[in-house]
């Protein structure tokens, strides 16, 4: 067995591994998602609070029609800042959701409670042949299988934005600022095009466009242009500059108000049962991601317990080791259905992903030269 690199290392707190793109450390050994947990005990969340208020204000509109947009897929956090803005700062939201291409039933279940429990809601279906092309491209290309449907998220709610005439949209937290990434959103709450280019579409949105084939229908999965947005501004705000974000939180109030309900056996590759439960291509994604960087979906859930208080760094450290990195195995025929593809060029494709200096292919299974520390 090779070694795994001598500068791999550890957040001191949390089990947030120095492979993860843009974080940092301190000179403690604290990342940047904990030393930002550690800032927020002592934010003027009263302060960001009036921000938000005062914002809203300019927005609110007293003749009854929509004054913000918020994403929605049915889970915790889309369902908790829209019963937010409703209940508890009187603006009239308009829910919108870009249904994924492999939905998981308990997300279609948890979508309609959420509808049912008093939101109105708008469903926007970018064309089938442009979201798998670009779901297969992003895969292939960068490592990112649901690449079309991460885009279209972004490009068809500004576009719906435009076309409905609602000039707010309010997305939940900043997975940079709170996750440990870049931190030049620290102090704004402002999404900007560029940001959401960069940081969560990994700067490869045109790389992935250009192998699209010419029948496809790329409209949804397009930004608007500049002239567009000078005519009629959209302004994009994170929920979690003006409150301290809190994912269980999150869900116990999408739990109580909105009929969220959570995986009754758990969550493929992790211990918790909560989020990420509207498609099977998340599991092919973390997967992905942990033979990228060497970390999957329980670190990074381990990871937001810690800081929330919720578990200790040893107990982070054993459900790391148990659960992180599992082959999406029940899955893998929906996937090769989907992508079109054999087994050997789907095995292919997930080679060449796999980081060598982390991982060796054992009997046909990539397997972490490395322990968790």
């Amino acid at each position: 067995m090779k070694s795994a690199p001598k500068l791999l290392s550890w957040c001191t707190n949390c089990v947030s591994m120095s492979t993860r793109p843009r974080i940092s450390f301190d000179e403690r050994g604290l990342c940047n998602a904990c030393i930002w947990a550690e800032n927020k005990q002592s934010l003027d969340w009263v302060g960001r609070k009036a921000e938000l208020g005062e914002l809203l204000d300019r927005h609110r509109r007293k003749d009854g029609s929509f004054d913000c947009l918020v994403p929605v897929s049915g889970g915790k956090d889309g369902s908790y800042v829209t019963y937010n803005l409703k209940h508890n700062y009187g603006m009239n939201p308009l829910a919108i959701t870009i249904p994924p291409p492999l939905p998981l039933d308990l997300g279609q279940r948890n979508l309609r409670a959420f509808k049912e429990s008093g939101y109105d809601l708008i469903s926007v279906d970018p064309e089938p042949k442009a979201m798998q092309a670009l779901n297969k491209a992003g895969f292939i290309e960068i490592g990112f299988p649901y690449y079309g449907w991460m885009t279209a998220i972004h490009t068809a709610v500004v576009r719906m934005a435009l076309t409905l005439g609602i000039n707010l949209i309010f997305y939940g937290e900043d997975g940079e600022v709170e996750y440990g990434g870049s931190t030049e959103n620290v102090n704004s709450p402002k999404l900007t095009i560029e940001y959401i280019k960069n940081a969560w579409l990994e700067d490869g949105h045109q790389r992935v466009f250009s192998q699209i084939g010419a029948t496809a229908n790329p409209y949804f999965f397009k930004w608007p242009t500049e002239e567009e947005l000078e005519r009629s501004p959209v302004y994009q705000y994170f929920w979690s500059y003006f409150e301290n974000w809190d994912p269980y939180r999150n869900f116990l109030t999408a739990k109580e108000h909105c009929g969220l309900q959570e995986a009754e056996l758990g969550n493929l590759g992790t211990f918790t049962n909560f989020a990420q439960n509207d498609q099977i291509l998340y599991a092919l994604h973390t997967y992905l991601m942990f033979l990228k960087f060497g970390f999957g979906r329980a670190n990074q859930d381990a990871c937001i317990e810690v800081r929330r208080g919720a578990m200790d760094r040893q107990q982070a450290v054993q459900l790391v080791r148990m659960y992180d990195g599992r082959y999406p195995e029940e899955f893998i025929d929906q996937y090769l259905d989907y992508y079109q593809m054999t087994q050997v060029e789907f095995n292919r494709a997930i080679d060449r992903f796999a980081n060598r200096e982390l991982f060796e292919k054992i009997n046909g299974r990539w397997q972490q030269t490395f322990t968790v520390q």
